[in-house]
């Protein structure tokens, strides 16, 4: 199950969306997920996934690759449609029990499945085609006005490139103590629910133990390089726009606007 976390991970491979600047693809993202938002009918959801399959398509990323990511949403993705199923009020249309299923209920479940879904997998493409190191500066480059308020923003975007960068260290580091774990008679498979989550309980020291470990590793090895923050610090690479980044920001103008036209359209 692990290994199936997609967020955070790059995938190295040349495509359209890889050469775009960094910038351009933190703001897609957050186009991306306001829309998610303002749709509220078929044809907006409908939209979003033509938008979508164009983009993963640019990627040159496999479907599978990225479809992989989900499993691991798979119980909030449930829970979340069973709340809005069984508890939105509305013409019933079944009932089972004292759980009753409303026409509203099952549009709004639909919606929230499909939002869901597409968040998690925008959300992995832009991981997916942007290392840390481009996102730390794409963040720090598209959020540099906030620098005037006094706000850190080196370091917040350096902090959020380190808790991306070790998601998909930590997700190995839990499958090999789970295998070592299950090697010496470890059970995490059978069981009810409640059984399986206390058997992970042993889980966590190991791995907390890992965390920490390998946090007092980058910390020794940025102070070794004399790393004071960003002030006064140079690009080796400095972040500039292209032909394919002004066309993309062209595109994703265009993608609201048609959004907010689908919604005010019904």
């Amino acid at each position: 199950m692990f290994r199936e976390i997609t967020l955070g991970q790059y995938y190295p491979v040349d495509s359209k969306i890889h050469r775009l600047d960094p910038r351009t693809k933190l703001f897609g993202t957050m186009i991306f997920i306001i829309s998610l938002f303002i749709a509220d009918n078929l044809w907006g959801y409908g939209l979003a996934a033509a938008a979508l399959i164009l983009v993963i398509r640019m990627t040159c990323v496999p479907v599978r690759f990225i479809l992989r990511g989900l499993r691991a949403v798979l119980i909030l993705l449930l829970i979340s449609v069973s709340f809005n199923l069984f508890l939105t009020g509305g013409r019933v249309i079944a009932q089972l029990w004292i759980f009753k299923i409303t026409a509203e209920g099952v549009r709004l479940a639909v919606f929230m499945a499909v939002r869901l879904i597409f968040l998690v997998i925008g959300s992995s493409l832009m991981t997916l085609t942007t290392t840390p190191n481009q996102l730390t500066d794409g963040l720090e480059k598209g959020l540099g006005f906030l620098k005037r308020v006094k706000v850190p923003v080196h370091e917040v975007a350096m902090m959020m490139s380190i808790a991306l960068r070790f998601i998909p260290i930590l997700v190995e580091e839990t499958d090999k103590i789970m295998k070592a774990q299950m090697a010496r008679g470890a059970d995490f498979e059978s069981g009810n629910l409640m059984q399986r989550a206390r058997a992970m309980v042993p889980l966590l020291v190991p791995l907390f133990v890992s965390a920490f470990r390998r946090a007092t590793d980058l910390a020794m090895a940025m102070e070794a390089r004399c790393y004071r923050g960003g002030e006064g610090r140079t690009k080796m690479k400095p972040l500039q726009y292209k032909a394919g980044d002004r066309g993309a920001y062209g595109l994703l103008i265009l993608y609201l606007v048609l959004m907010a036209a689908s919604r005010a359209a019904l």
